[in-house]
């Protein structure tokens, strides 16, 4: 009896241990088009204003968090999605707007967990 409580513990230790979370950001990328995986086949920081603009947020590591990216223009938010994400993946979000975006600079800024994870500048323009 006293072994298999001992064991019990030793289990339970281990399993919890094994709980913990290091999941990170590693990259922000930028596009035109997506892959299966939702990671950018198409990088580029340049585009017209009717394109859809493509963002993946890579992570690595285990655990779970929340991942929210803000989209800005001319110092406005546009946009501050957010989505769950497990372990490693490619996150994606997207700008687009139907009567077309206005030409000039525009960044998108990555968050884990409410933390910045890091930026990327863009601009769109009347020619790519």
């Amino acid at each position: 009896m006293r072994v298999t409580s001992r064991l019990s513990v030793v289990v339970a230790l281990l399993v919890l241990g094994g709980c913990g979370s290091n999941l990170s950001v590693s990259t922000i990328q930028l596009g035109r088009s997506l892959n299966a995986d939702s990671s950018v086949a198409s990088h580029t920081t340049r585009f017209t204003p009717n394109e859809t603009i493509y963002a993946s947020v890579l992570t690595t590591g285990v655990g779970t968090g929340v991942i929210k990216v803000k989209w800005t223009y001319a110092g406005r938010v546009m946009g501050e999605p957010t989505k769950e994400v497990r372990g490693a993946a490619a996150t994606e979000f997207h700008l687009q707007s139907a009567g077309g975006l206005p030409v000039g600079d525009y960044n998108v800024e990555a968050f884990l967990d409410g933390v910045s994870a890091g930026t990327r500048d863009f601009r769109v323009d009347l020619q790519k």
